[in-house]
């Protein structure tokens, strides 16, 4: 048949369609038309077109519907073409549409009601108004007429469009609305200073503007308005009152919707008070503070009363904030106050301290002045009596007055330095800061002095003494002293003198007799302390004094008689004066003989016989003799001061001349050195000798025509310790190789001690050759220190030492383990503590991670681990310790370890297709070694995909997805063998792509 071409347009009207062909080639008579519905074959519409028409309107026709439309053309001949074509109304715009929030600040319901006709369904899309962003695509079933819009952002308009669709056909309607705003929370309203406060709230971003109403509540008017756009959560109000109640009413707005928020109610600082001052007033026991009001407000003033210098409170009175003074009375006289006035407005305080006043004080009772037997001081006191302290007074009545000032807790006063035997008057009175009260009067004597340098002589003179003194530097009315007997106490004499006498003679005493004289001066109703000297008369001589040889062997006998007068001993004393040695016996004052035995042989000796009567004496003329001499003997010879000497020294037995020292080598015999010394001399130095030989040493010893020689003596010099010492650890063992050099002259050996620094063990003593010059000390302990001393040995003498203090190589730490405790910020450390010892401990953290980075921690010699805090997360670290002692160390094997990683942020998934999910995340802290990426079903709880990711990936996409299907992805951060896991999230992957065309 022949093509019509029908074609079929709405022309934008959802009740018509216009239908359009084309004229057949040979023409036609005219066309016929049927429309109805598709797929029921019951004609709607029938129409009718003459020829030369190609085109027909069908009007009154259902919105959205689809229709079939015939069309027959009549040709010629009576022949006909028919050709069938489909079509579908466009759908109409739903009516009344309306978006309203539903009871929450984050929902919006949209409704509407369904136009006239049929549809396939409608498509919704919502936007944010002011980023112009599409917040929510839905596609819904044409029988639904609301839609709930949720998880939106509060106090924020949006505009939803509604298209109502058919086929290909659309019908769109639009509408905006305000989400309800959120209130802010946790309004706080602080004060910043006494003309600031600061207001602070949470929750700001729930509202497009906040209404802010700063009200005073003294004056009841408003004081600040203020309104600010989204976001603002905090603010500061200035140049306002001190002291004063405020109340901040807060406000949201949003389109249409305002919501009144919190109230918060505070005041600002109020201001301290001025020139607070405590003063005295004309009442004895009172003081009235004073200030001056500050600017501003203020509920009330507190006034506090403080006593002492530790200003305890006494005292509290509240006054009006109007008021500026206030009077304490009934205080406690003498005493310290401060006051403290507080302005106080709601809960904040000001203060403001005064300088201390005092009240009057009261003087002092029960005053006293007392000399207690001292020349030099009297001791003033007194009861206590409140103040600050105690002006004092002494004033003699020829010298200036003393002056002195106490504290208070103080009742009495010693005045050292006085005048002996003076009159001296006290007074006292208290102080209580500028006042001063009435004084108190009281006078007493200080004691005389003893009289000074008393003395009792005889002068020479055998019946006779002399008393003599000094008067003391003060005062006196006289002296009174007694004579005494001092063996039998009895009392020879009695004087009573005036204070210009100086001395007295005491006449027709006993010969060699002691006397005792007692004597004090006197001042006032005082005496001083007793004065005491004593004397002898002087004795007289004993006379036809004799010394005579006995037939004992070293024997003399002496004889002499007994003078007139008292007699306490006789003295006698037989000596040489070629003999240092002499002989002094006493014996008592009935004797008349003696015999010395003992004596030295070969010496002259003399006597003197002399009488002792106290400290006196009276010697006879001398007698002489002599003894028989003898040998010399006790030769002795020691190392002299230095190596090259010895000391020769022996002991005179008796009579002798001169001495010959004669000097040997021991192994020749030969007599090398002779040496003459004088009588008298008992010893030698011999010099220019050979440090370290042995020596043979004799003495002969020479009296008259007579020489005997003494034993022979065998003597050491002192060897001379070894030269240049030192000591060193030996790196394969823990030992110490001590080398030293040979000094100059002999030795028999050298002598070696090691002891541990610090330790109380005994000493290590071992030996070497004369000829060693090293030793190597083994078998000490790591990392320790030791005092070497060597000495040279010769006989049974030692060299000077020489010390010297090495230290052993110490040990290094052992077992190792570094350890995650579970962190990713930490590490634990510890290690098996070494033998021996050492001064510290160097730990070195090294990050594997981050090239170049390192930490570094000295830690005691006892320490056995430590725990590294602070550290990147996911990262690897090694650590070495090191033993350390002096220069010498010792280090640990490394060992290696990993910190837990962050887990990943921010965790985002997306469908960009229907069988497509992606995850994106962001790395914490220095990110991690990898990532692992689960893919669960969430209905079976099955994994579906697993992906291991390296440490730069920040997405990764699962592809071969179920459409419309809810996934759970996990992505954890892998460091070494540790990972840290984010929570499960959950998305859906998209419907089939067709449905969203």
């Amino acid at each position: 048949g022949t093509l019509l071409n029908l074609s079929v347009s709405d022309h934008g009207r959802s009740d018509s369609l216009l239908l359009s062909w084309d004229e057949p080639e040979r023409g036609a008579k005219g066309y016929s038309l049927a429309l109805s519905s598709l797929g029921s074959g019951t004609p709607l519409q029938n129409g009718s077109a003459g020829p030369n028409i190609t085109s027909f309107w069908f009007h009154g026709l259902t919105p959205g519907m689809r229709y079939e439309i015939e069309v027959t053309a009549t040709l010629a001949c009576m022949e006909t073409t028919s050709q069938t074509v489909t079509a579908q109304t466009s759908p109409s715009p739903v009516r009344n549409l309306s978006l309203s929030s539903v009871g929450s600040s984050a929902m919006l319901l949209a409704s509407w009601v369904h136009a006239h006709g049929q549809r396939d369904g409608y498509h919704l899309a919502l936007y944010h108004s002011d980023s112009q962003t599409l917040v929510r695509n839905a596609s819904i079933l044409p029988n639904a007429s609301t839609f709930l819009f949720d998880q939106l952002l509060a106090g924020s308009e949006y505009a939803l469009k509604v298209s109502t669709l058919a086929g290909s056909s659309q019908a769109s309607t639009s509408i905006h609305q305000w989400t309800a705003p959120d209130i802010p929370t946790q309004l706080r309203l602080s004060p910043g200073s006494s003309t600031t406060l600061i207001a602070s709230w949470m929750g700001a971003a729930g509202a497009a503007w906040l209404h802010l109403a700063l009200h005073n509540l003294l004056t009841q008017m408003v004081t600040t308005t203020l309104s600010a756009r989204r976001g603002l959560t905090s603010y500061t109000f200035q140049h306002l009152h001190p002291g004063t109640q405020y109340r901040l009413v807060l406000s949201a707005t949003a389109g249409p919707y305002t919501m009144e928020g919190p109230s918060a109610t505070t005041w600002t600082y109020p201001l301290s008070p001025g020139n607070v001052t405590l003063s005295s007033t004309e009442e004895q026991s009172s003081l009235q503070a004073r200030w001056t009001t500050p600017a501003g407000a203020r509920d009330f003033y507190l006034v506090t009363l403080q006593e002492g210098e530790d200003g305890a409170p006494t005292r509290n009175i509240s006054v009006s904030g109007d008021n500026g003074h206030v009077t304490f009375h009934g205080l406690s006289p003498g005493k310290q106050y401060s006051v403290q006035v507080t302005a106080v407005a709601g809960p904040y305080q000001a203060s403001a301290h005064s300088t201390a006043a005092w009240t009057q004080p009261l003087a002092p009772s029960g005053v006293s002045l007392s000399s207690q037997g001292s020349p030099y001081s009297l001791l003033a006191s007194w009861e206590e009596a409140m103040g600050e302290g105690y002006m004092l007074a002494l004033s003699p009545m020829e010298h200036p007055v003393k002056n002195s000032s106490l504290l208070r807790g103080v009742t009495n006063f010693t005045y050292e330095g006085l005048h002996p035997g003076t009159l001296y008057t006290f007074e006292v009175s208290t102080v209580a800061g500028p006042y001063t009260s009435s004084t108190q009067l009281i006078a007493n004597w200080t004691y005389p002095l003893p009289l000074e340098q008393l003395t009792l002589n005889n002068q020479g003179h055998s019946t006779s003494l002399q008393a003599s003194w000094r008067a003391a530097p003060a005062c006196s009315t006289g002296y009174t002293g007694t004579l005494w007997e001092t063996k039998s106490q009895e009392r020879v004499r009695n004087l009573t003198v005036g204070n210009n006498w100086m001395n007295v003679t005491f006449e027709d005493l006993v010969p060699g007799r002691q006397y005792t004289l007692e004597m004090a001066a006197m001042a006032g109703p005082y005496r001083s302390p007793v004065r005491s000297a004593t004397d002898w008369t002087y004795p007289l001589a004993p006379a036809s004094v004799t010394l005579t040889n006995t037939q004992r062997p070293l024997g003399l006998s002496a004889f002499w008689d007994k003078a007139a007068g008292d007699v306490d001993q006789f003295h006698l004393q037989l000596y040489s004066k070629s003999h240092p040695a002499q002989r002094n016996v006493s014996v008592g004052p009935n004797t008349h003989n003696f015999m010395f035995l003992g004596l030295s042989p070969g010496i002259q000796y003399f006597l003197k016989v002399t009488v002792l009567a106290g400290p006196y004496r009276s010697s006879s003329h001398f007698a002489t003799e002599w003894t028989y001499p003898l040998s010399l003997t006790n030769v002795s010879v020691q190392p002299g001061q230095r190596p090259q000497e010895l000391h020769v020294s022996w002991v005179e037995s008796g009579s002798g001349r001169d001495h010959l020292v004669q000097l040997s080598v021991a192994e020749s015999l030969s007599i090398i050195r002779n040496v003459s010394v004088p009588r008298g001399v008992t010893q030698l130095d011999l010099e220019g000798l050979v440090p370290g030989s042995r020596y043979h040493v004799g003495i002969i010893s020479q009296a008259g025509p007579h020489r005997i020689s003494s034993q022979t003596a065998i003597g050491y010099t002192v060897p001379l310790p070894p030269l240049s010492l030192s000591a060193s650890p030996v790196s394969t063992a823990w030992a110490l190789a001590v080398h030293w050099e040979t000094p100059s002259g002999q030795r028999d050996r050298y002598l070696v001690s090691v002891h541990e620094e610090g330790s109380s063990a005994p000493k290590r003593n071992l030996e070497a050759g004369k000829d060693s010059t090293n030793v190597t000390l083994a078998q000490l302990e790591p990392g320790t220190c030791y005092h070497v001393a060597i000495w040279a040995v010769a006989g049974p003498y030692r060299s000077l030492p020489k010390n010297i203090t090495g230290c052993t190589v110490p040990a290094a730490p052992t077992n190792l383990s570094l350890t995650n405790p579970g962190s990713s910020s930490e590490l634990y450390l510890c290690w098996n503590k070494p033998p021996g010892r050492r001064d510290h401990y160097r730990v070195i953290l090294y990050s594997l991670s981050t090239q170049g980075r390192h930490r570094v921690q000295t830690l005691n010699p006892d320490a056995r681990n430590i725990t590294w805090t602070h550290l990147e997360a996911g990262s690897r670290f090694a650590v070495q310790v090191t033993a350390v002692k002096g220069l010498f160390e010792a280090s640990s094997t490394n060992v290696t370890e990993w910190t837990y990683p962050l887990a990943p942020g921010n965790l985002t998934l997306g469908s960009p297709s229907a069988s497509m999910l992606q995850a994106s995340w962001a790395a914490m802290g220095q990110g991690a070694e990898g990532y692992v990426v689960d893919l669960y079903h969430t209905a079976t709880s099955s994994r579906v995909g697993h992906m291991v990711l390296g440490g730069d990936a920040r997405s990764h996409i699962f592809s071969n997805l179920s459409p419309g299907t809810r996934y759970n992805v996990a992505v954890r951060a892998t460091a070494g063998p540790f990972h840290t896991s984010t929570p499960n999230l959950t998305h859906c992957t998209r419907e089939y792509d067709a449905l969203l065309a």
